[in-house]
């Protein structure tokens, strides 16, 4: 991993708005990200598939569930303060790099003949664990380089070329996995790690000064937690973000199940539902891209959250194909409506040096409630039909936004949020 020792700069950097160059360095920044997340993309479809169609177990896909996210949420804790005390570009090369040397070993064992699920399971967790190093240095990184107001409009661009890249990612990864094998994706994916890394490197990121005193690692990693702690609005986040994904990411993980169960097994359904939803966050992206700049970002992720509800009751209630595919657009049309404003708002509202604890702990909410919602619905899938999962959790997001308005503490969130947003 490349050399990341802690930030020790003696001047505060230019703001943002004064660098000239913003959108060349932007651009660049973006490119090398998309570059680097189509190749683990790539992966991610194609170990998939490869446990699939190897184990046909479910027991192997719960633990590449398991290795897969919970790695993730454990690092995010110390990714989060590495983020805060490090030199973010560093900190997201390196992870970058180990990344693509645990791919390339993988690879080259399997090119040998080794097929252990353990190597696969390994592989998976490192990789996990290096996206609980990036996530949260991206998004702390990004402020560096885009004036304040520009914020909104480059995350909707970011948004809409990573929902592109769920329709085209897929495809490709199929095409080669088919015609080669899962050996030449891990190849490709180190190769697209190298350019995402050389491309960072031609990224000038103005160097940070803490306002305070450098502290121990376990002095900002708990000084995060009390900032998290006493910051209204960032609980209000992280608590919309929690409940979210637990009542809406879930349970439409069970719509291909559904499709199966009413409407019929045939590939294309599957095949359409997943279109469908992603095309509708392609548009979404690029319409807060275009548009969203100057809306109000608080009533943008409330009233979104309120979308999600009743799309999720629409899906429940649906009892024609083309109805369902319908909401499932509108449901992925909705996403970046709620994604793109709530990192956005964080970005323009949380103190530069301490952005990485907070979008570490973003990290951890997000990486933990999607698996713990699935270990809720999945079961219940088993007893209940599907409709009424997504009915019921369409009704239970409606009624804990209303409470949340409802209550005292729901309400001051609510006024401090506002308080904080940039318009």
């Amino acid at each position: 991993m490349a050399d990341m020792t802690e930030d020790t700069p003696t001047q505060t950097a230019a703001p943002v708005e004064e660098r000239p160059g913003w959108r060349r360095e932007t651009t660049i920044f973006l490119t090398g990200q998309t570059v680097s997340l189509f190749g683990s993309m790539l992966v991610q479809y194609a170990v998939m598939w490869h446990l699939t169609l190897e184990t046909k177990s479910g027991g192997v896909m719960a633990l590449y569930a398991v290795f897969g996210f919970l790695p993730q949420a454990v690092i995010s804790i110390f990714g989060g303060v590495w983020a805060d005390r490090l030199d973010r570009k560093k900190l997201i090369i390196g992870a970058d790099a180990t990344i693509a040397v645990v791919t390339l070993t993988l690879a080259m064992f399997m090119a040998a003949g080794a097929t252990d699920l353990w190597l696969i399971f390994v592989a998976i967790a490192i990789r996990s664990a290096g996206a609980g190093i990036q996530m949260p240095a991206v998004a702390a990184l990004l402020p560096q380089i885009v004036p304040a107001d520009k914020l909104m409009r480059v995350n909707g661009i970011n948004g809409t070329i990573q929902s592109a890249m769920m329709l085209v990612a897929p495809a490709a990864a199929a095409a080669v996995y088919a015609s080669m094998s899962i050996v030449a994706v891990f190849y490709i994916d180190v190769v697209t790690a190298v350019i995402g890394i050389g491309l960072l490197l031609l990224v000038t990121v103005p160097r940070l000064v803490r306002s305070d005193e450098k502290l121990s690692y376990f002095g900002d990693l708990v000084g995060g937690v009390k900032y998290i702690a006493t910051h209204a609005f960032v609980r209000w986040i992280l608590v919309l973000y929690a409940v979210v994904f637990v009542l809406i990411v879930a349970p439409s993980f069970l719509t291909p199940l559904m499709i199966v169960r009413t409407f019929g097994e045939e590939v294309w359904k599957l095949t359409v539902n997943e279109l469908a939803f992603s095309i509708g966050m392609v548009l979404g992206g690029a319409a807060v891209a275009a548009w969203a700049g100057k809306w109000n970002r608080v009533r943008m992720i409330l009233v979104s959250t309120l979308v999600f509800g009743v799309i999720s009751i629409g899906l429940g209630l649906s009892t024609n194909l083309w109805v369902f595919f319908a909401f499932m657009f509108l449901l992925g049309l909705s996403v970046p409506a709620f994604s793109t404003p709530s990192f956005t708002v964080l970005q323009e509202t949380v103190e530069p040096e301490m952005q990485g604890r907070v979008f570490g702990f973003v990290g951890i909410v997000m990486a933990l409630s999607m698996p713990f919602g699935m270990a809720v619905f999945g079961p219940l899938a088993d007893t209940f039909s599907v409709e009424s999962l997504l009915l019921w959790a369409g009704v239970a997001l409606l009624l804990v936004v209303a409470l949340a308005l409802a209550v005292p503490g729901g309400r001051r969130s609510m006024r401090a949020a506002n308080e904080h947003a940039s318009v």
